[in-house]
């Protein structure tokens, strides 16, 4: 009866969370079917369509770049050893640390008109102005896909190199044997042996470039992410921006359904896995060809930035080092400890009932909270304030009835709005990281638990949660390092005179004055690192 009752309110409360995680999204959907005979229209008439094909080629650009990139460097590292290769197997991940419109920045101090670049080019060849040369505006399209692949290119890398690392020896011996050489094994082999996994992480690569906002708006390309933040904030049209974050949700379906076919026919294209493929060691000038292609990529998208900004902090430090840094870097610290904790107790509802409970049913608690880790920044924001305003006013009107003073808006003008969408957004983190640890713990475990005469509740308390304890610590690591990163949903629910850490450098990056927030852009890039070391540490474990 005990073990019943507690399994019954378990099940409740996971559907609880359920629910109010997908409530947003539910909100956000029929905001977007209210009538807008003005602001939509309008835009539909004039821009909108300009947004998205400025979207789709800057998807498609980076997808490009990013494959071009990571693509070749998964295959020499899963096929080739080399001086460096085993620092590069993690150190190719790095730039995921840095953010992008921290890039966007640099880059283009580097290449602008006035920056080192050109200022060289007009020095070597004697150039007297722009008009006697050609070089990229890189506030384009261009430049911003050049940006973002370079940060974005580790999710290629990662994927695919796993996916080259699976193949079987079999299949590159066939191909030895029939005569072909290492570029026709490359092409006709091992590369259509991982387009699955070439399609999940474009897939990847596009989500993550549809929800860029930072990077686009610096420089200055209309896509719908800038869209819905200008149709908010510029025209006061949340309905407008509704109906653009719901085409942006759909585009973002069509990816994810991508990637699921993909992942369905990666079975077809499974080797032998206990003939792996065996690494040939690379020695002489082809050896340092190889670590000089891997370095280059790895200085022009981590190292080179990294520098700079140490650099600028060094030379800034006593401007940068100030009041503001330390009190809004006390924001996003605590901040995100409470999300991170959040985060980790919500997720263990959904993850301890899923665990007790292996029907389909009991796994939509589980898929519908992990679902608003696809939504974009600005996108979450509205969603959240839709919900939240209408429960404002609400409680306001019914003080009002009964004859008392209104409170106020507590929670879109409060911390709780921002909180609330970070933890819709990151929660999947924090279930994924559980999960994990959960699929370490075999069934027979539990089974003798029972036995025991343990309870579900007593086999959790004493077994499944000491066995937890690394997965919940990576689940608030990587949320806390996740929210200290996030800038869109910061940006547009942050209360007034509240500033992150995120927030306070990208106003400082609109304006030019990086300088002046130095200091805080380092410490975000420091604080990305360990996520990256966390997934070295969890991958090398598995071998």
């Amino acid at each position: 009866m005990i073990a019943a009752k507690w399994y019954s309110s378990w099940s409740l409360s996971s559907w609880t969370v359920a629910v109010i995680l997908i409530l947003p999204l539910l909100f956000l959907i029929n905001e977007s079917l209210t009538p807008d005979k003005e602001v939509f229209e309008h835009l539909l008439n004039t821009v909108l369509i300009d947004y998205v094909i400025n979207t789709v080629v800057l998807i498609l650009a980076v997808i490009i770049i990013s494959l071009l990139i990571g693509v070749p460097l998964a295959y020499l590292l899963a096929n080739f050893s080399f001086p460096g290769a085993k620092f590069f197997n993690w150190g190719l991940l790095l730039p995921l640390a840095m953010p992008s419109y921290l890039m966007a920045y640099i880059y283009t101090d580097w290449l602008e008109y006035a920056g080192p670049v050109q200022r060289a080019l007009r020095a070597v060849f004697s150039w007297q102005n722009k008009a006697d040369y050609y070089f990229f505006d890189i506030r384009s399209i261009t430049g911003a896909a050049i940006v973002l692949s370079l940060v974005l290119f580790p999710y290629v890398f990662l994927i695919v190199k796993t996916a080259f690392k699976e193949q079987s020896t079999s299949f590159v011996h066939a191909g030895k044997m029939l005569g072909k050489t290492p570029w026709q094994i490359f092409s006709n082999i091992s590369l259509p042996l991982a387009r699955p996994a070439l399609a999940i992480a474009a897939s990847l690569v596009a989500m993550e470039t549809l929800a860029d906002f930072a990077a686009v708006k610096y420089f200055a390309v209309n896509t719908l992410t800038t869209a819905v933040y200008d149709t908010w904030l510029g025209y006061g049209s949340l309905t407008a921006a509704a109906k653009i974050s719901v085409i942006m949700l759909v585009m973002i379906f069509l990816f994810i359904s991508f990637e699921r076919m993909s992942r369905n026919k990666q079975k077809t294209f499974s080797g032998n896995s206990s003939s792996e493929i065996q690494v040939v060691k690379l020695q002489g000038k082809k050896g340092w060809l190889a670590f000089s292609a891997c370095f280059s990529v790895l200085l022009f998208s981590f190292i080179l930035p990294v520098i700079y900004l140490a650099e600028m902090a060094w030379q800034y430090q006593e401007q940068a080092l100030n009041s503001d840094f330390f009190s809004y870097g006390f924001n996003s610290l605590t901040l995100a400890i409470s999300v991170s904790i959040i985060c980790l107790c919500l997720g263990l509802v959904v993850v301890v009932f899923k665990r007790f409970n292996q029907s389909l049913l009991a796994n939509l608690p589980l898929k519908i909270s992990s679902s608003g880790y696809a939504m974009p920044g600005t996108v979450l924001a509205i969603a959240v304030l839709l919900p939240l305003t209408f429960i404002d006013h609400g409680l306001n009107d019914f003080l009002i009835v009964q004859g008392e003073a209104p409170i106020g808006l507590i929670f879109t003008g409060t911390l709780f709005a921002i909180g609330f969408a970070y933890v819709i957004r990151f929660i999947a983190v924090a279930i994924g990281a559980l999960e994990s640890s959960y699929e370490r713990i075999s069934p027979s475990i539990d089974n003798a638990s029972i036995m025991l005469g343990n309870n579900r509740f007593i086999t959790l308390v004493k077994v499944h949660l000491p066995l937890l304890k690394r997965g919940g610590l990576t689940a608030i690591l990587l949320v806390f390092i996740e929210s200290m990163k996030e800038l869109p949903a910061a940006l547009l629910l942050r209360p007034f005179n509240y500033e992150t850490l995120a927030t306070y450098v990208f106003q400082y990056v609109s304006d030019e004055q990086l300088e002046l927030a130095s200091m805080a852009a380092i410490s975000i890039v420091l604080a990305g690192l360990i996520p990256i070391i966390l997934l070295n540490r969890t991958m090398e474990s598995k071998l």
